[in-house]
């Protein structure tokens, strides 16, 4: 069990004997007291048996060299092509765990806010500055939405755009000039409660971090099942249900808006996990799948926006944004969870908090929307006392009764009567 002496140690760690605790065990080049070990037994370390080899990083790594045993730590990603990028690659690891998700949550925050002041600017553009205006937000806006999925998982991205329906009728109320009740303030307040509770249950660490990961996850069966069974059924409503039941239920439309919606979803996240690896300077350039997801994306979103305006074209607004978002939602939810299997490292207080979340925010868009026109105020509220102080009694009515005739006392003239005019009296005749 003694170490060779002069025997280098290997993998950049010394080795040292299990058993023997001794520090005299070891042997250095100089000392003359041990003889040399013979030649034929240099060879033997090369014989290694790994354990636990999870290649995560912070991992740790059990080597054994005949009978010694050597544990190794992972600290960091080192790609062949690029070696001398193995501290930066560390330091971005580093941040990307600390920081990765709240610069998620923050951009999807600042895409939420861009987009629903889009919508804003869509109405008011009456001038040509206003609309160029909007085409603006809407682009930021997407772009912020897309590196918000870059850096966060799906399941939190995705029902935060229930704040665009919530700014957006904001402020439409104070440049547009339109009214927003009392149940439509309780909804904007409903949606950020159920909002800031998905955000609390949410999983922070993301599972998929290159696009070879991507690759991996996307050729899983449970996901290949899931995506042809979307395709086949929007296929199905695009050719055989829209042209005859398309402009009479509001759903047709939606839904395929909805389905499409999953493709490009996971079309934005795995590039967005391309852009990082780039600059990683991993090989991604070489890699297929971030062409084959540009070309997903730029075929779902055109499909997407054109069902979008259909609908938005014969339908009421204030009807087609909160249905799109609940099954835009849904849908994008569930293929996060078949296909980065996000909810698989999250408790079951996380999911039930998650889904609460999301209950809670469909229920705060219906009440912003569903209300929207009735005249609800805190004036229009009925006021209850405690004590409700009584009605004033009535003043009785005097009556005089002078041969058979009945006078009335309390008859005010507003002018003093002309010679023409007599009194008045009231008589009763038997």
């Amino acid at each position: 069990g003694d170490s060779s002496p002069g025997d280098p140690p290997f993998w950049g760690v010394s080795s040292s004997p299990p058993l023997d605790p001794d520090p005299g065990g070891f042997s250095h080049a100089g000392d003359k007291s041990r003889p040399p070990a013979p030649e034929p037994a240099r060879p033997r370390p090369m014989e290694l048996r790994v354990s636990n080899a999870s290649c995560q990083n912070g991992s740790l790594i059990n080597l054994y060299c005949s009978s010694q045993k050597v544990l190794c730590q992972i600290v960091g990603d080192l790609s062949p092509e690029a070696p001398s990028n193995a501290t930066f690659i560390s330091w971005q690891e580093r941040v990307r765990q600390s920081y990765g998700f709240y610069i998620g949550l923050g951009l999807a925050f600042l895409s939420s806010f861009l987009i629903g002041s889009s919508v804003i600017l869509k109405k008011k553009g009456l001038q040509r500055l206003v609309a160029t205006g909007a085409t603006r937000a809407v682009a930021a806006g997407e772009v912020a939405n897309f590196g918000a999925y870059a850096f966060a998982p799906a399941t939190v991205v995705t029902p935060l755009g229930a704040l665009s329906v919530l700014i957006s009728a904001i402020l439409s109320s104070y440049f547009l000039g339109e009214t927003l009740n009392l149940l439509g303030k309780l909804g904007c307040v409903i949606c950020v409660a159920g909002s800031t509770v998905m955000v609390i249950h949410a999983p922070e660490e993301e599972k998929i971090t290159t696009i070879m990961q991507m690759a991996s996850k996307m050729k899983d069966t449970g996901y290949i099942v899931f995506a042809v069974l979307l395709l086949v059924s929007c296929l199905i409503l695009i050719f055989v249900i829209a042209p005859r039941y398309g402009q009479r239920n509001i759903l047709v439309y939606i839904i395929i808006c909805s389905v499409i919606g999953a493709f490009s979803v996971a079309a934005v996240k795995g590039l967005g996990i391309t852009i990082k690896n780039f600059f990683q300077g991993l090989p991604v350039v070489r890699h297929p799948l971030p062409y084959i997801l540009s070309l997903i994306l730029a075929l779902s979103l055109s499909t997407q926006v054109n069902f979008l305006n259909r609908a938005l074209d014969i339908f009421n607004t204030s009807l087609v944004f909160p249905i799109y978002y609940v099954f835009f939602t849904t849908v994008v939810v569930t293929s996060s969870i078949i296909l980065f299997k996000e909810w698989y490292s999250m408790s079951a207080v996380d999911i039930v908090g998650t889904l609460s979340g999301f209950v809670t925010i469909i229920l705060g868009v219906f009440m912003l929307h569903a209300f929207r026109d009735l005249d609800v105020s805190w004036a229009s509220l009925p006021h209850t006392h405690k004590n409700p102080p009584p009605p004033p009694a009535p003043e009785p009515t005097v009556i005089r009764l002078e041969d058979k005739n009945v006078l009335v006392d309390n008859i005010e003239l507003a002018s003093t009567p002309s010679p023409e005019e007599k009194p008045k009296v009231f008589i009763i005749r038997s």
